[in-house]
């Protein structure tokens, strides 16, 4: 006669499952959070439909929408990677959240990779709600997609380690303040809204090294001038993720 073995058998479950399962979870908090959702979703797509329809901005000539609508996608990616991302960290490291996920079987790579799929996860609804806008007001993106698709991993790459390394390295309340106020100078200054061109000659080479601006300006020479994603662009991104994500690395605190 068999006999039914109901022994104990204690374990982690696979990183797959730990990293899906808090990938779901961080997703959840980021859009059920009302400020989270307002930088993400409703402040972009107003954005989009209050400067593509009143002529605000001098936008130098051609189509509004199509100036506008790279310029609010590289704002979205802006808003999750980095002031999105930066808050919640900078709290979940205060609270003691950090520490006791870090201690639990999903390690802290896994969770720093979870938290990574969820920002990819809310930025591709984000790019699905901006374009089903864009479309709508009459955009006609023209370019490669792929190319497209480069620059928004760069950009991502660029501000999740600016904003895991601001998080890591301030306190809280501090991080809440500083994020807000990046978040609204490079609105101001990084082309989304208003071009470069409009700025002082003295200061444009320094706006045109923002991450922001290398990732707007490489948006719209994909997405309204059909071309490749220029090599500066791509350059400057990548120097920004490579040299914030090694700095995260090093300073990092977890409590």
């Amino acid at each position: 006669m068999t006999t039914l073995d109901l022994t104990p058998a204690p374990g982690a479950a696979p990183l797959g499952r730990m990293v899906a399962a808090q990938t779901g979870a961080e997703i959840r908090a980021m859009l059920r959070n009302g400020e989270q959702l307002l930088l993400t979703m409703i402040i972009p797509v107003l954005l989009l439909v209050g400067l593509s329809s009143a002529p605000i901005v001098d936008v130098g000539g051609g189509s509004r929408i199509d100036f506008m609508t790279p310029g609010v996608l590289a704002l979205a990616v802006m808003s999750t990677a980095f002031t999105g991302q930066a808050i919640a960290t900078g709290f979940e490291r205060r609270y003691g959240v950090l520490k006791r996920l870090g201690a639990t079987p999903l390690s802290r790579t896994g969770l720093m990779l979870s938290k990574t799929l969820a920002v990819i996860a809310v930025e591709v609804i984000q790019v699905a709600v901006i374009c089903a806008v864009a479309l709508a007001l009459g955009w006609h993106p023209e370019g490669s997609p792929l190319a497209a698709l480069l620059l928004v991993v760069l950009g991502t790459a660029a501000f999740s380690g600016l904003g895991l390394l601001m998080a890591g390295t301030l306190r809280a309340e501090a991080t809440l303040a500083a994020a807000n106020l990046v978040y609204l100078l490079l609105l101001a200054c990084g082309g989304v809204a208003f071009p470069l061109a409009k700025f002082p000659e003295a200061v444009r080479p320094v706006l045109e090294l923002l991450p922001i601006s290398a990732l707007t300006g490489g948006l719209r020479t994909v997405l309204s001038d059909g071309a490749g994603p220029p090599l500066a662009a791509v350059a400057i991104l990548a120097a920004w993720a490579a040299v914030s994500l090694f700095l995260t690395s090093r300073t990092f605190r977890w409590e």
